[in-house]
């Protein structure tokens, strides 16, 4: 088990054999969210034979815009590497966001068939999207 103390999120990892438990105390925000996505990164890096990984939000405080953006990054990451995210324990107050925001299903979904079609590294980087309206019609 490690303990990654960073700012105000505390981010325990309790590793097993085919599955890792990550618990959140704290919040996660623009302050704290690369700790977060870091850590998720290296362990998938790490662990080929990793089939599951648990974030565990029973004491996850506020998460912000760059806290969403890093769980959606997470599930990116993790369907990648074909790892089934599960996000348990979840309080009221990230349901709601995450059912605001349109990403529960995304990030709580089976995953897709031919999920685990490219490695993940640590120094794997998603491509950029087009921003702003669609000038091509």
């Amino acid at each position: 088990m490690t303990t990654h103390p960073r700012h105000h999120l505390q981010l325990i990892t309790v590793e097993a054999q085919d599955d890792i438990r990550m618990e959140m105390h704290g919040d996660l925000d623009h302050i704290s969210a690369d700790v977060v996505v870091e850590e998720v990164t290296a362990q998938l890096a790490g662990r080929p034979a990793l089939t599951d990984l648990h974030l565990d939000c029973a004491d996850l405080g506020t998460v912000d815009s760059i806290g969403l953006s890093a769980l959606l990054m997470i599930g990116r990451r993790t369907t990648a590497a074909g790892v089934h995210l599960h996000l348990d324990n979840r309080p009221a107050a990230l349901d709601r966001l995450l059912d605001l925001t349109g990403t529960l299903e995304y990030l709580t979904a089976p995953l897709p068939i031919g999920a685990a079609e490219t490695p993940v590294t640590e120094d794997s980087t998603m491509p950029a999207r087009p921003t702003g309206p669609d000038r091509s019609t």
